[in-house]
């Protein structure tokens, strides 16, 4: 989440009038994450008692015509059970509406907070809501390709160069020279497959203590290895900010709630520290490319690549990790 397109609290105001949620209130920018723009409303809602709601513009990274599937998914999920927030529809049953070339779709304020530094019983409710999420998504009828796949992890690197990937740090190219080729030459082909999150990091989870309320930010979901999505969220929990220093304890509790629900198979336990080099990867092209490429006036903190080049390097140096 973050704020890239200013909205006057004319036009604010004209925008929320168009689906029935009551009058707008108040309209806060989110500074967290990198792809779209959001912000936090309060109006009146239909009864006068007051409501919340996230709105989001969709910058980039993402493509229209996905939308649907997205915005579907949520509704889907949430009607499953899962801790998802709903679409919130126009007053004409749309489920995002069009700004220029950009389009806006509200979303279901859900309770809870992220945290920063996750407990073992957090990260276990985190790993059996993933599994959860993966189960209910068996009878979504949408299918996407995952955007950020191998081949974008390639095209971004190359796209910072490698003077752009030595600005940021002077051994992220030969990281990246060395690592890639051998990850792709092994990427598993014949895993089990359904909708997954792909970006399950703690910021996209609401808590309230050990319960998961809320998976939020979808907008990287995809048809794709369930297990790939296990890697992501182990890459995304199980380390410290800095990416030196890695949990055990998280790294347990997390495969354990997610096989409480949904066990892995013996071929996706054995492909797990590939994936999980693949997962951190993925994270260190777009963080270094967003690094060099972010507007200056963006409200936008960026992240530092080097926090997911330093996952890369434990995972390849430390499979036994999955064992």
């Amino acid at each position: 989440m973050a704020v890239y397109t200013q909205i006057g609290a004319e036009e604010m105001a004209a925008l929320v009038n168009e689906f029935d949620v009551g009058a707008l209130v108040s309209a806060k920018g989110i500074a967290e994450g990198v792809s779209n723009s959001n912000w936090l409303l309060e109006t009146t809602g239909r009864d006068g008692s007051g409501a919340r709601f996230i709105l989001t513009m969709y910058e980039f990274r993402i493509e229209l015509e996905d939308l649907p599937y997205f915005l579907s998914l949520l509704d889907h999920l949430a009607a499953k059970g899962c801790p998802v927030p709903r679409t919130i529809h126009d007053r004409e049953g749309a489920l995002f509406r069009r700004r220029g070339e950009k389009a806006l779709a509200l979303i279901e304020f859900l309770p809870g907070v992220s945290v920063s530094e996750p407990t073992v019983g957090q990260a276990r409710a985190v790993g059996a809501a993933l599994a959860q999420m993966h189960q209910a998504s068996a009878d979504f009828v949408g299918t996407r390709a995952n955007g950020m796949g191998l081949a974008e992890w390639q095209r971004l690197f190359d796209a910072c160069g490698p003077e752009g990937l030595a600005a940021i740090d002077p051994e992220l190219a030969g990281l990246v020279a060395e690592h890639m080729p051998k990850i792709a030459a092994g990427w598993p082909q014949d895993l089990p497959c359904a909708v997954i999150h792909a970006d399950l990091f703690p910021d996209n989870v609401l808590m309230l203590g050990d319960k998961v309320t809320g998976l939020i930010d979808f907008y990287f979901a995809c048809n794709d290895l369930m297990a790939y999505d296990v890697a992501v969220t182990h890459a995304a929990w199980c380390f410290d900010a800095t990416g030196r220093n890695f949990s055990t304890e998280l790294s347990a509790a997390l495969l354990d709630g997610y096989e409480a629900v949904r066990p892995l198979s013996a071929k996706e336990r054995a492909a797990l520290p590939l994936l999980a080099q693949g997962a951190a990867m993925r994270f260190t092209s777009s963080r270094a490319y967003d690094w060099l490429n972010t507007p200056a006036d963006a409200l936008v903190v960026r992240k530092d690549p080097m926090a997911f080049a330093r996952r890369l390097q434990f995972y390849a140096a430390n499979p036994g990790v999955f064992a």
